[in-house]
């Protein structure tokens, strides 16, 4: 059973507030908690946190940098701004401090190994307002959708697909060549 154990680096800027998130992970037999020196080895780290400020986008980024790959964020206060912010940071899930029972906090560890994200419902119901504000507001005032592609670019990109060549993609949508080339070199640029 050890080998299939996670492995799990625990943050907190509080020492008393990362041993209790630790010492709940240590009850769970599927979990290996690793120290400050593992944390290169470990596949999630929990980062747990008072609310989202920029502090806490800097730990997520650092030990997401540092060579852990997943990050569960468990935190008291969470906005909507907070939200967006981890979600920029790169949190694969979000578990509520007072939420933090040992088999929640499992569950959000599994979830983050295996590339999933873990949120709560009302917290995934925030993140989708979010997101469709963001477009609205400012994405489709600059003809530009969640893909940050125009329109005419996902066009183009559809023909390309289809293994159109610049002249019929051009003829197709009625542009010239060179805008459509401009527009296939604007994309491999930006990718």
């Amino acid at each position: 059973m050890l080998s299939s154990r996670i492995s799990v680096f625990v943050y907190a800027a509080d020492p008393v507030l990362g041993a209790g998130v630790a010492a709940q992970l240590r009850s769970r037999p599927e979990i290996l908690v690793v120290g400050d020196h593992e944390i290169d080895s470990a596949s999630v780290a929990v980062v747990v946190a008072d609310e989202v400020d920029a502090e806490t986008s800097r730990v997520i980024r650092g030990v997401r940098r540092d060579g852990c790959p997943r990050v569960v964020l468990v935190v008291s206060d969470l906005d909507d701004a907070g939200l967006l912010s981890a979600v920029e940071a790169g949190v694969s899930g979000v578990v509520r401090r007072h939420e933090a029972q040992p088999e929640r906090l499992a569950a959000a560890v599994l979830a983050a190994k295996e590339g999933e994200g873990c949120l709560p419902p009302d917290l995934v119901g925030r993140l989708l307002h979010q997101v469709g504000r963001l477009q609205h507001q400012v994405l489709a005032p600059r003809g530009l959708s969640l893909s940050g592609f125009s329109d005419r670019e996902i066009s183009v990109l559809r023909l390309l697909a289809e293994g159109r060549d610049t002249a019929e993609i051009a003829r197709m949508l009625a542009y010239s060549e060179r805008t459509i080339k401009n527009v296939i070199h604007d994309i491999t640029t930006r990718l």
